[in-house]
């Protein structure tokens, strides 16, 4: 194919499916000036199919369009310049400029339009990191939910061990208060010992 094609002289020129390309023919200004240049697309080796052509006295910066196909003319300079936007699959095939007068044809250039669809496979590989990202929410939601109860659960029994040191250092202070009186009973005589000392104890009777 590399070989035909150079043998031929075609170009070929690669374009993104929805892009837009441009291809310049140059040609001879004093020659071929007046001549009508258009671009066809080569239907099989005698037949070349009429895209657009470019007007004589086409001024430079005006187009001629046809679709998604525009062409324009640079007179002075030399310049036939063809745009073909929104690339379609079926864009694909083997163009030329070409000059028409007095029933001569002339082949200004061949090129050979090549329409590549490589933007659906850069977006495949991004899928499967899109579920491992969904899949690794959920432990951590479990993980956040098991904290707050933990939590929750420490302070309630913090709250209770509180509580509890409370109520003992109140009971442990009414039994202070009591133990004085208890003390003063176990300090009074008991009539062994008065009987030990001498001492006889007294009761008197009101019969």
């Amino acid at each position: 194919l590399l070989a035909s094609c150079a043998a031929e002289n075609v170009t070929v020129v690669y374009g993104m499916e929805g892009g837009t390309i441009s291809v310049n023919c140059t040609y001879n200004p004093w020659q071929q000036r007046w001549r009508e240049k258009s671009w066809c697309k080569q239907i099989d080796e005698t037949k070349c199919q009429h895209v657009v052509s470019a007007r004589r006295f086409w001024l430079p910066f005006l187009k001629n369009r046809n679709g998604t196909t525009s062409i324009s003319d640079n007179v002075h300079e030399g310049v036939l310049t063809v745009t073909m936007k929104r690339l379609k699959k079926q864009d694909a095939g083997l163009y030329q400029c070409k000059t028409d007068f007095l029933g001569e044809t002339n082949s200004l250039r061949k090129v050979q339009v090549e329409v590549l669809t490589a933007v659906l496979e850069t977006q495949v590989p991004e899928e499967p990191s899109a579920v491992q990202s969904i899949s690794s929410t959920p432990p951590e939601a479990d993980f956040t939910v098991f904290y707050i109860i933990a939590g929750f659960l420490v302070t309630k029994f913090m709250v209770a061990v509180l509580i509890f040191i409370i109520g003992n250092s109140k009971k442990n202070r009414e039994t202070e208060q009591k133990n004085p009186n208890l003390n003063e009973q176990q300090v009074l005589p008991f009539a062994g010992d008065l009987a030990h000392d001498g001492i006889s104890p007294s009761w008197e009777s009101t019969a």
